[in-house]
């Protein structure tokens, strides 16, 4: 069976909306996209670079899927581009339709949770989750996620769409590795470790 590991990108009030771009995502009038862009390293881009090379396949949202296919094939100076374009892409969505535009990618058949769980289930190297904000909450009330690889930027931004949102169970997670980079960025491997209801 396969490990699911999420990747994301958050502030220190768990904001994971547009962290790329300030057009990424203007859903709800979030004005503030872009605001992990002044925080990237050298050390950040080693240890991004060393998951993506792990030979595993992505798992991604309709929005993170159409922004991603819409910018890194283009980007042909960047190391990160051909590891992407070889990467096997499954796309969780309801609107999309075979085929998708970006080599590799596939749809996802049904119900998200359902294939995803399947997906799991095959062998393979791991399964990773970049972004994908709505996916990911999916894949976490179906306790999908066997890990969180979370990027903690040392910026409080008051509002924006959040990683754990309001509503979610109560859940424990176990620290299994972290380290900092140049710009602050904590970069923490975490584990669930069950809900806190089944404690």
């Amino acid at each position: 069976m396969q490990s699911l590991t999420v990747i994301e990108n958050v502030t220190l009030d768990g904001v994971m909306q547009a962290p790329g771009r300030a057009d990424e995502d203007t859903r709800n009038g979030f004005a503030a996209g872009g605001w992990a862009v002044p925080y990237g390293d050298e050390v950040l881009g080693r240890a991004m670079g060393e998951r993506m090379t792990c030979g595993g396949a992505l798992v991604l949202g309709r929005r993170t899927y159409e922004d991603f296919a819409a910018y890194w094939p283009r980007q042909r100076d960047n190391p990160f581009t051909p590891v992407l374009d070889a990467t096997t892409k499954y796309v969780a969505s309801r609107t999309l339709r075979d085929p998708l535009p970006w080599q590799n990618s596939r749809l996802l058949e049904g119900d998200a949770a359902e294939a995803v769980a399947a997906l799991k289930r095959e062998p393979g190297p791991g399964i990773g989750v970049l972004g994908s904000g709505e996916l990911v909450r999916t894949l976490m009330a179906h306790d999908l996620v066997d890990e969180y690889v979370l990027l903690i930027h040392p910026l409080v931004l008051g509002s924006g769409r959040r990683l754990f949102a309001d509503g979610g169970p109560p859940s424990s997670l176990r620290l299994e590795s972290s380290a900092a980079t140049t710009t602050g960025v904590i970069m923490a491997t975490l584990r669930p470790s069950g809900r806190e209801e089944d404690r």
